[in-house]
């Protein structure tokens, strides 16, 4: 595999949902001197402003390509984000909450390797955290690493010598932490998009567990964040 561009620079693609922590996650690609190709599933979620925030990203950090991907995974369902299953306000529990898409990451990270193959690429940036997030089993780093493990296995690539290398430099940053290097990247928090349950008049619930999320972590990391959040959210 080349994985270069004709500048000499390395080729890597970025998982791009429009949330904080991928475009945190492709700006520190960047930051490492990458030329970056942005691939973004649009696989019909509730949240469908992500998908606007993916593409205003991609054009701020200069992609070389931005693949927005339909994926309809409403036909399949079995969470709240791709079927009327209400999305839970009442704060983070320790059990996988109903928001879980199942094998979302699973399925997200085949596609994102297909991708770099096809575009001679080897590096993988995904913005998945393991600290301050809902407990999706897809987030934690066993999982990350054995998926790097199958991709060597299951591609051309991989088994001519020329593995992928998935990278997620948020993986153990605590959500403040990821504020600040959105903030000290140059990148505009407001570009992003993180809640699961936007009202109709456009605004961030501010209650479902990924706005709390969010909220908490600007909050204790003293920074704005940008978001509208809809009157009457709770406290951070």
């Amino acid at each position: 595999m080349a994985n270069a561009d004709e500048s000499g620079k390395k080729r890597a693609i970025a998982l791009l949902s429009g949330g904080l922590d991928s475009m945190v996650s492709a700006g520190l690609a960047l930051e490492q001197g990458f030329e970056l190709v942005a691939l973004t599933i649009d696989y019909n979620q509730r949240h469908r402003r992500e998908i606007t925030a993916a593409s205003r990203i991609a054009q701020h950090l200069g992609v070389r390509r931005h693949v927005v991907l339909p994926l309809d995974l409403t036909r399949f369902g079995g969470s709240a984000l791709t079927s009327d299953v209400a999305v839970p306000k009442g704060g983070l529990t320790e059990e996988i909450p109903v928001t879980y898409v199942p094998a979302r990451n699973l399925v997200f990270l085949s596609l994102t390797v297909a991708l770099a193959e096809a575009s001679e690429a080897q590096d993988i940036f995904l913005g998945v955290n393991a600290l301050d997030y809902s407990g999706y089993p897809d987030c934690r780093p066993e999982f990350i690493a054995s998926f790097a493990e199958t991709a060597r296995l299951g591609t051309k690539a991989g088994v001519e010598g020329a593995p992928f290398t998935i990278q997620a430099p948020l993986q153990f940053l605590g959500k403040a932490d990821i504020a600040r290097e959105a903030i000290r990247l140059g990148l505009d928090p407001a570009m992003s998009w993180s809640c699961y349950d936007p009202t109709p008049e456009g605004l961030a619930c501010g209650a479902c567990d990924s706005c709390r999320l969010r909220r908490k972590g600007f909050a204790d990391a003293g920074l704005e964040d940008g978001t509208q959040y809809a009157p009457g959210a709770p406290p951070v």
